[in-house]
């Protein structure tokens, strides 16, 4: 219930706090006592880039006073830059499937090192067609790890993968299971842009 009670280093903690957070979110709470049974060596999965890049920020955010490095692959950009910053090693690589799945196909890529996996909107990346990606990665990483599967909706195509993937799981629900319901405490506000047509393109 407190950021103490996850035996985080003093220089992590510093960071949380600093960045204004005084106590952890629900699934904070419920995950991270599961996860934290192990220190890991991480592989996170996220469907875009922008999520990818997003996830990095934070990592490097909250590890760097610990001296965590991380990586980040993604397709849309040159694999120059990403595989020199592989070479130079990473703690915790961030991914989206397509790019994970090139490189390791380079042979550019060990997951004999990785001992948590997480897979970000597991949901969405099934939705976007990456479940054979997903499969192919997940083989090369040594069953002896933990995977932790963040997901909106619990559709059986994510039950499928779950069972698959997963080996003695804990699931975590919050909020309602049967149905779903946005977070009540987040504000969505739609934006309507009204496009000229010279600003849209041909």
């Amino acid at each position: 219930m407190t950021f103490e009670d996850t035996g985080f280093p003093p220089e992590i903690l510093r960071e949380i706090y600093s960045a204004g957070f005084a106590s952890p979110t629900p699934i904070q709470a419920q995950t991270w006592p599961i996860a934290l049974q192990k220190w890991p060596t991480v592989l996170v999965l996220a469907p875009t880039r922008e999520l990818a890049t997003q996830i990095q920020d934070e990592v490097l955010k909250f590890g760097r006073a610990s001296r965590v490095s991380c990586t980040c692959l993604y397709g849309g950009a040159p694999k120059g830059p990403q595989l020199k910053e592989l070479d130079r090693g990473a703690d915790i690589v961030v991914a989206t499937p397509g790019r994970l799945n090139d490189i390791l196909e380079m042979k550019k890529i060990d997951f004999g090192q990785v001992s948590l996996l997480v897979l970000d909107e597991a949901d969405r990346m099934l939705d976007m067609g990456f479940e054979p990606q997903i499969r192919k990665i997940v083989n090369e990483i040594p069953p002896r790890r933990q995977t932790l599967m963040y997901t909106a909706t619990w559709p059986k195509e994510v039950r499928k993968i779950a069972g698959d993937l997963l080996v003695n799981p804990v699931q975590v629900n919050i909020g309602s299971v049967d149905e779903l319901e946005a977070n009540k405490s987040i504000t969505q506000s739609p934006v309507v842009k009204h496009w000229r047509r010279d600003e849209v393109d041909e």
